[in-house]
């Protein structure tokens, strides 16, 4: 299945700062991450991740630093503040609204298209 730019873009912004809510993270490990979660429906690339990493650092939603894990290369390693987490607590909420809509609808058109002609119209 093929996934829309505009639903991977809108729903970049609570995956990353989703992911980061569980702790840090660097960005190989972040694209890795979104692909397991999605099943590998979602097959970020870094020029989708570190774009939204700088601006959720310039918003103060995350912050950075580079680290360099014993026996392994120097990492920018991205964690959540706490301002980030009062964004995530709005994205969910702002999802929440968006899901619940949807199945509204969904399940209304299910029904409508499940119902039989009305008895006038039957015989």
């Amino acid at each position: 299945m093929h996934i829309t730019k505009d639903l991977v873009a809108a729903s970049a912004t609570p995956l990353v700062l989703g992911i980061l809510a569980d702790g840090e993270s660097y960005g190989y490990a972040i694209l890795k991450q979104v692909n397991e979660l999605s099943g590998g429906q979602l097959e970020w690339t870094d020029g989708l991740l570190y774009p939204l990493l700088h601006r959720l650092e310039r918003l103060g939603h995350v912050e950075s630093d580079w680290q360099t894990p014993p026996g392994g290369r120097r990492r920018k390693y991205y964690r959540i503040t706490d301002q980030g987490r009062a964004e995530l607590a709005e994205q969910r909420r702002q999802w929440a609204a968006v899901v619940d809509t949807l199945r509204g609808v969904w399940n209304a058109s299910q029904s409508i298209t499940s119902i039989t002609a009305p008895a006038w119209e039957a015989g």
